[in-house]
């Protein structure tokens, strides 16, 4: 459907002569803070945005490679958020270039911050200062902001989230030519989308499971392998995974570039004007649930910053309701008109019969076509086929056995 909509349709917009005099920052151009402006936006609002980078987007342009996420699609939804009145402000960087405080003293009422969590989490393990090893997350930020990033001949990925799936694929696409990504655990527990993880095998990445890196082997200051140790899965732990617990002897994997995946962080420093923080179960920063309001009043926040390493859905979730409670904050009541229950024009029919509609496959561009360009790699349905799914049932409520078993296939 997305495909379909080449022109965007113009969201309402309440103008509100109050509102667009007030002064209202977005720290951070990524999902949450655009999602924050743009329904700022929808209610009056004129905020400003402060993007770090120069090109608004966030892990959106920065992470996600073009294959999954065709830049223009992103660049489309900036325009539209621009033209209701959002002015983004890129090479913008906190606690650089303006800090919160600053903010404050320029006259700022309310302030969103949508940081993200956009640095790597270094390996931890012997020999990980050696040349040619580089987080997976500065990996793709330098590529898909510059065009170009080195890249080895024997690439090895740490790691089991998209991210380490994504810097793969990715690798790949750059001419190495071999890349296997290591991972802990069994391959039913990887954090990544197991439709990423099968096209990747697919491209030709080789995946080691139940395999735990315990030293970076280096000839001259640089990597020239990784020594591993086999696994096998134990009693669970915290996570309500099972525990890895090695077996067996030390292994070997040559590579002349290793690429950390293992985690996302925040720097602090640059929060470090009075608001509540914390680093407990992958929170940083402390707010309401329900407004994105932190222990200082005028300040709001959400996404990856509050949450750690999320969704882009939740991280969008977390700047509407960021809008909403900004707007409580300024004006004392809530006018998130957008989520008043309205009626659609459409038929259905609760009482009709199921139909036994089985799930399509996606249509993806063959592997040869893909493994040296970043052509989007996942192809839209035709109408018919489209029509043909939103046909098909999903009311898991049945309770029936063969309903159970055909719901857990697709």
């Amino acid at each position: 459907m997305a495909d379909q909509e080449v022109t965007f349709q113009v969201p309402t917009v309440r103008e509100n002569e109050r509102n667009a005099k007030r002064s209202v920052a977005v720290v951070g151009a990524g999902p949450a803070g655009l999602s924050c402006a743009y329904f700022l936006a929808r209610l009056g609002y004129r905020p400003k945005v402060y993007e770090a980078e120069p090109r608004p987007g966030g892990m959106l342009v920065q992470a996600i490679p073009a294959y999954r996420l065709p830049r223009e699609i992103v660049a489309r939804e900036v325009r539209m958020i621009e033209q209701l009145g959002v002015e983004i402000h890129t090479d913008m960087r906190l606690g650089v270039d303006f800090t919160l405080r600053s903010l404050r003293a320029e006259g700022c009422e309310a302030v969103f911050l949508g940081v993200g969590a956009p640095h790597g989490v270094s390996l931890g393990i012997t020999g990980d200062t050696a040349g040619g090893i580089t987080d997976a997350l500065s990996f793709l930020r330098t590529y898909n902001l510059r065009g170009s990033v080195p890249v080895g001949r024997q690439v090895v990925v740490i790691g089991g989230g998209n991210s380490a799936v994504d810097a793969a694929r990715t690798a790949l696409r750059l001419g190495a030519d071999r890349v296997t990504v290591i991972y802990r655990r069994s391959r039913e527990v990887m954090p990544a989308y197991r439709e990423e993880i099968d096209e990747a095998i697919a491209e030709g990445v080789e995946l080691r499971l139940l395999t735990a890196p315990v030293e970076i082997v280096s000839e001259n200051k640089a990597v020239v392998g990784v020594r591993c140790v086999p696994m096998q899965l134990g009693a669970f732990d915290r996570s309500g995974r099972r525990r890895p617990e090695r077996v067996g002897e030390a292994f070997v994997i040559p590579a002349d570039h290793v690429l950390a995946a293992i985690g996302q962080s925040l720097d602090l420093k640059s929060l470090s004007d009075g608001i509540q923080l914390t680093r407990r179960n992958n929170v940083f920063i402390n707010i309401d649930q329900t407004t994105g309001q932190t222990s200082e009043k005028w300040i709001f926040a959400g996404g990856d910053a509050v949450t750690g390493p999320s969704s882009v859905v939740e991280a969008v979730a977390a700047g509407e309701r960021a809008a909403r409670g900004i707007d409580m904050y300024l004006t004392g009541a809530d006018h998130a008109f957008w989520r008043e229950t309205l009626p659609v024009d459409t038929f259905f029919d609760p009482e009709a019969e199921p139909v036994e509609t089985p799930r399509e496959k996606l249509r993806l561009i063959p592997v040869e076509r893909r493994r040296h360009n970043f052509d989007e790699v996942e192809q839209p349905w035709q109408e018919a086929t489209a029509i043909r799914q939103a046909k098909r049932c999903l009311r898991c409520d049945y309770g029936r056995r063969e309903c159970t078993e055909t719901y857990e296939v697709s």
